[in-house]
């Protein structure tokens, strides 16, 4: 019978760390995520992955992730703008994707089409009620609502587009108007 992993003294790099039953180390492919995801050496991917999974119906906010990466490397401005605004769109078009689905499922197991008279309101908009896209709370549900009433995919991918690039924009200039000062020393 072989001995459990039990780590040398040399294992532990940090002070005070000398507890003899911890775990095994972290596989490759997990350290590898980390790094590849960490702020600021692939800021920009993480950006896209923040911003994206934000834009799902999971309560996450991107906006501390651009708002960190532009305040680290401030050259980024454009570039982590743009590429928050393509994964938060991303995430928009995948929960707009799920709502169709849902409506179809829907559709089929009930036998008919279903109209919810609380979502008339929205229809009126048509793909233009993508632009409120951005707002806190509503905007992430309201592209699976979009999908739900099956309004066009491109018209509604360009109107999230546009209102979630401008929550960024104006979001990200009036976080550095108020917090002016660098993480530089």
């Amino acid at each position: 019978m072989s001995a459990p992993f039990l780590p040398s003294p040399s294992d532990f790099p940090i002070a005070g760390l000398s507890h003899p039953r911890i775990s095994p180390p972290m596989p490759d492919w997990i350290t590898y995520l980390i790094e590849l995801l960490a702020l600021p050496e692939f800021g920009l991917s993480t950006v896209f992955v923040v911003s994206f999974i934000s834009a799902t119906l999971l309560p996450l906010g991107s906006e501390p992730a651009v708002f960190g990466l532009i305040k680290i490397n401030p050259h980024l401005f454009w570039p982590a703008i743009l590429v928050a605004t393509a994964g938060n769109t991303a995430g928009g078009a995948v929960s707009w994707l799920m709502g169709l689905g849902t409506h179809k499922v829907v559709d089929r197991a009930r036998g008919n089409h279903v109209d919810l008279r609380a979502l008339q309101w929205l229809e009126r908009f048509g793909p233009k009620a993508c632009l409120m896209s951005w707002l806190p709370v509503v905007g992430d549900p309201l592209c699976a609502v979009a999908g739900w009433l099956k309004f066009p995919f491109w018209p509604c991918l360009a109107y999230m587009a546009i209102g979630k690039f401008a929550r960024y924009l104006t979001m990200t200039a009036a976080l550095l108007w108020f917090f002016p000062g660098t993480l530089h020393p």
